[in-house]
């Protein structure tokens, strides 16, 4: 995992992502307004519960926002983000979709090409995953 500093003094948040592939074009959502980053792209996904394993939290929060059946695969990076009121372990998986997406919550949805990838506003906490992304890392 890559560690950033994790201010003690913040409540952690444990957060589980989709990175979903298709034809070299990535699924992201955009988040709803009134939300944290509200307007931001980010890899589908959402908080884990407690007593949850990452990967329920993962096929829970999919069928949840995107009505869609996914299999978890490999972790792909763990990273930790300080966002002011919040620390984030954001825990990214490699995924493969078993139906199709649509955006139940009202959200936006689209498919980005890799190379459109780091043009979109992305919560901080992503930035890493988009690097190793485009330099070909995973």
């Amino acid at each position: 995992m890559n560690q950033t500093f994790r201010r003690d003094d913040l409540p952690l948040v444990v957060v589980t992502a989709a990175v979903i592939e298709r034809d070299g074009a990535f699924l992201m959502t955009r988040r709803l307004d009134g939300t944290h980053l509200a307007g931001h792209w980010e890899f589908p996904g959402g908080k884990c519960h407690q007593d949850e394993t990452l990967e329920a939290s993962l096929i829970r929060e999919i069928q949840e926002e995107l009505g869609a059946r996914v299999e978890v695969g490999i972790e792909i990076l763990a990273t930790t983000h300080n966002y002011p009121e919040h620390t984030v372990e954001l825990r990214f998986f490699q995924c493969v979709l078993r139906s199709d997406p649509r955006p139940v919550i009202g959200q936006l949805m689209r498919w980005v090409p890799l190379a459109e990838l780091a043009s979109l506003p992305l919560p901080p906490a992503d930035n890493e995953l988009v690097r190793k992304l485009v330099a070909g890392e995973s």
